[in-house]
């Protein structure tokens, strides 16, 4: 089954770390909305008034650096971003966005390739990019088919509730 996800681009630079993403002062909650409504808000404050569900989150390096806080991932999930590519990703935060079942891409061509607004078309099974915007085609590595599973199933617990029901 193919996951695809369309959206606009909302792009930011290198090293955007957990405390960027969700400021510490707002990690009092692990809900989606409380913490979607501070998502990106000292970097951008109007990042949630803009984003719609499916945008596409982009990022340069080493995206989610820092704490090792699910809030992270948790709160541009609630946000409805369709999926975040980055040039590569923080491992911590790489690991805490499968396991919440936020769909993330590493393209460093992509990345380089694309502009804030830019409108995209993501297939997650295949890893495939295409910018509509200026008609071309990137290739991020997909990811193995247990990762995708757990991605569809929206994250580790709902894998494994799903898993043990069988």
């Amino acid at each position: 089954m193919s996951i695809s996800i369309r959206g606009t681009v909302h792009k930011y630079g290198d090293n955007i770390d957990t405390d960027v993403i969700i400021p510490a002062r707002h990690c009092v909650s692990i809900k989606e909305d409380d913490l979607a409504a501070h998502c990106l808000e000292d970097l951008d404050k109007d990042f949630v008034n803009k984003v719609q569900p499916g945008d596409v989150l982009m990022a340069g390096s080493n995206f989610g650096c820092g704490s090792s806080r699910e809030n992270a991932p948790i709160a541009i999930k609630g946000a409805k971003v369709g999926c975040v590519v980055a040039k590569y990703f923080a491992r911590i935060f790489y690991r805490n966005a499968i396991n919440i079942g936020l769909p993330i891409l590493e393209c460093p061509e992509a990345v380089d390739g694309t502009e804030a607004g830019d409108n995209l078309e993501i297939d997650l099974k295949s890893g495939q990019i295409f910018n509509r915007t200026k008609n071309r085609n990137y290739q991020a590595a997909p990811f193995p088919e247990t990762m995708q599973e757990i991605i569809n199933a929206g994250g580790m617990v709902n894998f494994v509730r799903k898993r043990i029901g069988k």
